[in-house]
């Protein structure tokens, strides 16, 4: 089918490449389980780096192996996507917000007809309380 297995360094890369898939496979299953960020993020670490040594041994070994440029650049690409979603799952969340001078106090934020009092008032009108209506 495909020739005889391949001999001396180039033998070393289905190894490298199934470490991979396997820690590809890792994400896959936390993402299902919807598992949180911390095991996320280092699933993606340990998948980033197995990935890294793919890229470098297609580098390395571009020309011993006969390794496409194409298989090269495609590699590369990959790599640098799984970069940039690990730098975005392992970013810290969105920050709380700081505390305003309404939760400092107790009071909410807005005016509404359930915080503001009827009768004679600030809010009222001659037809009684906008807020009310």
């Amino acid at each position: 089918m495909g020739g005889p297995p391949p001999s001396g360094i180039c033998a070393n890369f289905p190894k490298l490449r199934d470490d991979a898939k396997a820690k590809a496979e890792a994400i896959s299953v936390i993402g299902k389980k919807h598992g949180d960020r911390k095991d996320m993020c280092a699933a993606v670490q340990i998948f980033t780096a197995a990935e890294d040594k793919v890229v470098k041994f297609l580098e390395d070994n571009k020309s011993s192996c006969g390794v496409p440029d194409q298989a090269v650049a495609q590699a590369k690409t990959m790599h640098a996507n799984t970069m940039k979603f690990r730098d975005t799952v392992c970013a810290e969340g969105p920050k709380a917000k700081p505390p305003t001078l309404s939760d400092a106090i107790g009071s909410t934020p807005l005016d509404s007809s359930r915080n503001t009092s009827t009768g004679r008032g600030t809010l009222d009108t001659l037809t009684g309380n906008p807020l009310a209506k």
